[in-house]
């Protein structure tokens, strides 16, 4: 049964399981670890929640403000926060400022970086680049964490997952069910150390894709993903208010499956993502095929 399933489709059939059967059973079942679908035991103070879901609102308005000038700006609102805190809750939350210059995402020292592969590269088909990134995803008391892979020809998500912390766990889901759907020729990141982890990288090289990481510029070799971010979160995500994580990934799957499949792109001739990815790749077969 579990294998009919991706791992958001399980995890949904819990959040949505029988009242009368128990979670360990329904996650036996399924095929799922029991811990990972336990949310947060202990809830962060309201001070804490309010501060982070406000920097999040800053950082998708200003993605190259950094920590000082979102420090000014809590502090003009009224939030007695210093820098030093903002700092804090920026690493918490995975957010780096984009600007041009070196990349200091936060990554383990001990990982190997490897080079950025797309500069003057062109992109001309679907899984030539995939991109991969986190972002921020608040809930009414608290938060949790959303990976997306898209592919940057035609801006589909191929793949994503919503966990509760930054692991590298739910990363690898993420990549193994896009990789069920697909493989690219590339697949670019950040440093993070979700990205640098050896079973990250294990992970690509098995399948024979090339690693490429941003380093400087990063606000171009991003680019696709922060759009995402932000029509994810103006669209859907500050529209609504998520009680629990159920409602969370409830509102997102729907928002994804709207974004690949009916959203329509002035940049993609007002096709859908689906439209460019799925009709590319056939065109592409019957030319093989002749």
């Amino acid at each position: 049964m579990a294998s009919e399933f991706n791992r958001n489709e399980r995890v949904s059939l819990v959040e949505w399981g029988h009242p009368e059967l128990p979670i360990k059973k329904q996650a036996e079942l399924l095929s799922l670890n029991r811990s990972s679908l336990y949310y947060q035991p202990v809830p962060p103070c309201p001070e804490e929640i309010a501060i982070k879901h406000r920097i999040d609102e800053i950082y998708t308005a200003f993605p190259f403000y950094g920590s000082r000038r979102i420090t000014a700006q809590l502090q003009k609102e009224g939030f007695l926060v210093n820098r030093k805190a903002v700092q804090r809750h920026m690493r918490e939350m995975g957010l780096i400022a984009i600007y041009p210059g070196p990349n200091l995402s936060r990554r383990n020292q001990e990982h190997h970086i490897y080079p950025y592969l797309l500069r003057n590269l062109d992109i001309t088909h679907p899984d030539q680049v995939w991109g991969i990134d986190i972002t921020y995803i608040r809930l009414v008391q608290g938060w949790m964490y959303l990976v997306a892979i898209i592919d940057w020809y035609s801006r589909f998500v191929v793949g994503w997952a919503l966990d509760q912390c930054l692991a590298t766990t739910f990363v690898l889901q993420a990549v193994e069910e896009a990789l069920a759907r697909a493989r690219p020729e590339i697949m670019n990141s950040d440093q993070g150390s979700q990205f640098t982890s050896p079973e990250y990288i294990n992970l690509l090289q098995s399948a024979g894709i090339k690693i490429s990481m941003d380093g400087k510029g990063r606000a171009i070799d991003n680019i696709f993903t922060e759009r995402l971010w932000r029509s994810l979160k103006y669209e859907e995500v500050y529209l609504n208010e998520y009680s629990s994580p159920r409602e969370a990934r409830r509102g997102i799957a729907r928002y994804l499956e709207f974004y690949n499949y009916r959203r329509i792109h002035q940049s993609l001739e007002y096709k859908t993502p689906a439209e460019v990815y799925f009709y590319t790749k056939d065109e592409a077969k019957c030319i093989s095929m002749l």
